[in-house]
């Protein structure tokens, strides 16, 4: 009797082992599509969000960027305004000059994001420029490493640049989550408060997409920004002078300080001066284009320096581009040089 009913228990423990094994995978399967249908609603909620009426087509947002605190926001460059022809001109100018900048410490750039989101690129731009050795790490691979690199090099920057009214459009995590428009801002920014000798393209605004998130409901806008002015106003935020005074109340008188805006004539001044004669090679007696003025103009700044006077604050684009206030600085240097010069 033992032995059949053993026998007979044995098919129905089976059956019961079975069933819970059934029903095991059954609930496994069904958590699995459950947490599959959580992040599924999830990236569905992010793309509604973002892909709202006001939007326009082709932005690109990844569904992290949707994954943001109460009140906290995301900012992302709209791709119209990436393939912008000016725009793209900003981003080549900057480049090239952080290029000729950091060429002795064999330092090359070639895209904004990628190379100057964890700080060291930064560091060492500002470091060449204002002459100040930061306390920082040289390398740092960490997230840590590279956002405490970032705080030092921004902390620097933002006390140098915030007594001449720069507004601070960038921050550690926008600079070190790759975004392309606070990036350019500080680049900016630095370019104008150290006088680069560069051309900043003019009047370059772009569009960028703000994602904000309100009582857990996601808003989105498309906003403005403007990055340049023009070089006028962007060097009006430095302090007023003696020429600024000198300009206002005479400026039908200083159309002469025109005649320099070529160079030839600084060039062949510092020749008079210094009493030697400039070979012609050196530089063009009848500049036709821009890029020759520059050179002349650069020409004469090196002459100058040989002379014994210090690096002319002016760019040498400000110069040629008829800029009185930066021809009247470089003139009057030259005058208070020379003025007891036999």
């Amino acid at each position: 009797m033992s032995g059949t009913g053993t026998a007979s228990a044995t098919p129905h423990s089976a059956k019961t082992r079975k069933d819970e094994s059934f029903l095991g995978k059954l609930g496994g399967t069904l958590v699995r599509k459950k947490k599959s249908k959580e992040v599924s609603d999830l990236h569905e909620e992010g793309k509604n969000a973002i892909n709202a009426p006001m939007l326009p087509t082709g932005t690109d947002i990844h569904p992290e960027d949707t994954l943001l605190e109460e009140n906290a926001e995301r900012i992302m460059l709209d791709p119209t305004s990436r393939e912008n022809l000016k725009f793209k001109d900003l981003l080549k100018v900057l480049i090239d000059w952080i290029n000729s900048e950091l060429e002795e410490d064999r330092i090359i750039v070639k895209d904004l994001e990628e190379d100057c989101y964890d700080g060291q690129v930064l560091q060492k731009l500002f470091e060449k420029l204002s002459g100040r050795k930061l306390n920082v790490a040289e390398v740092t691979q960490s997230e840590i490493g590279q956002k405490q690199k970032l705080q030092t090099v921004l902390e620097a920057v933002n006390e140098l640049l915030r007594p001449h009214g720069w507004t601070i459009e960038w921050s550690v995590d926008s600079i070190h989550s790759k975004n392309l428009v606070a990036i350019v801002y500080l680049l900016v920014a630095l370019a104008m408060h150290f006088q680069a000798p560069i051309r900043l393209p003019e009047h370059v605004s772009v569009q960028v997409v703000v994602v904000k998130k309100r009582e857990g409901i996601l808003q989105t806008a498309l906003v403005t920004k403007e990055l340049t002015s023009t070089t006028e106003m962007m060097m009006g935020r430095f302090e007023r002078d003696a020429f600024d005074t000198l300009l206002d109340h005479a400026p039908d008188k200083l159309n002469v300080v025109k005649t320099f805006a070529d160079g030839v004539y600084l060039v062949l001044l510092m020749g008079l001066l210094e009493d030697y004669f400039v070979p012609l090679y050196n530089f063009f007696l009848t500049p036709e284009s821009f890029e020759q003025k520059v050179h002349n103009v650069a020409f004469a700044f090196e002459l100058m320096q040989d002379g014994g006077l210090k690096k002319p604050k002016a760019r040498p684009e400000d110069v040629v581009n008829l800029n009185l206030k930066s021809t009247l600085r470089v003139l009057y240097n030259l005058f208070t040089n020379y003025k007891n010069s036999e």
